[in-house]
């Protein structure tokens, strides 16, 4: 369960306050898959950063599995990331110096895996990348990265998963079959998803879709509330 209490942020821009979330209020039941999408500017990056505890908010609240996330110390924020959510980025950040391998390893590592290389090749085997482990990102194309940081994202089993436009640097065929990696990685994992999308093609997927629009809820969408309340 994610819980979203009245969440505002304001930056400085150029001498002036800028207003890019207005008192977001909504819950993301557990195993719910929700879209996000607005235009440009809407503020959505902004709120999923925060639901993941990656910026702190002007103000309001944010809440997983009932702990207040809002203002963690940053390794208590880093902590609660490893152990309980998997982001996915649009650019990938993948660590250039290391292996696709080495790359889904790192969070297994730190979360003190001792079979942190076994189960990271299980993972890329999953996402058809297992003649590929040991590639560095430079000799792989943008879908590969995605799915090498697919691999990484579901390393720690999250129960809550956030991307950030998944297919946005990528060719439409690509994104397609990225979509379907992610939907099946999710609902094989169960966990709870949260993604931020320009693509219709995606949203449709979703069981929710809530839009934004300068810094609003504008749209809160229920499009399949018999899955969506699943346990």
């Amino acid at each position: 369960m994610i819980q979203i209490r009245k969440l505002s942020m304001r930056l400085s821009s150029g001498g002036r306050e800028l207003l890019v979330l207005n008192d977001i209020t909504f819950e993301v039941p557990a195993k719910q898959f929700l879209a996000i999408m607005g235009p440009s500017g809407s503020g959505k990056s902004t709120l999923l950063g925060l639901i993941a505890g990656l910026d702190s908010p002007t103000s309001g609240a944010v809440r997983i599995h009932n702990r207040d996330i809002t203002h963690l110390p940053e390794d208590q924020a880093a902590a609660f990331r490893l152990q309980h959510i998997g982001y996915v980025f649009q650019s990938f950040h993948l660590i250039p110096t290391l292996t696709a391998l080495e790359n889904v390893a790192v969070s297994l590592e730190l979360a003190g895996n001792p079979e942190a290389l076994t189960r990271a090749a299980e993972l890329l085997r999953l996402v058809g990348l297992q003649e590929r482990t040991g590639h560095y990102p430079v000799q792989l194309s943008g879908g590969e990265q995605q799915r090498v940081a697919l691999a990484r994202a579901f390393a720690n089993q999250p129960s809550v998963l956030l991307a950030d436009e998944p297919t946005g640097n990528l060719d439409s065929a690509t994104g397609r079959q990225i979509i379907e990696l992610l939907i099946g990685l999710n609902r094989d994992h169960g966990s709870t998803m949260v993604l931020v999308t320009h693509d219709p093609e995606l949203a449709a997927r979703a069981d929710r879709v809530v839009t934004l629009q300068d810094g609003r809820v504008v749209s809160d969408d229920l499009r399949n509330s018999t899955e969506a309340s699943l346990p």
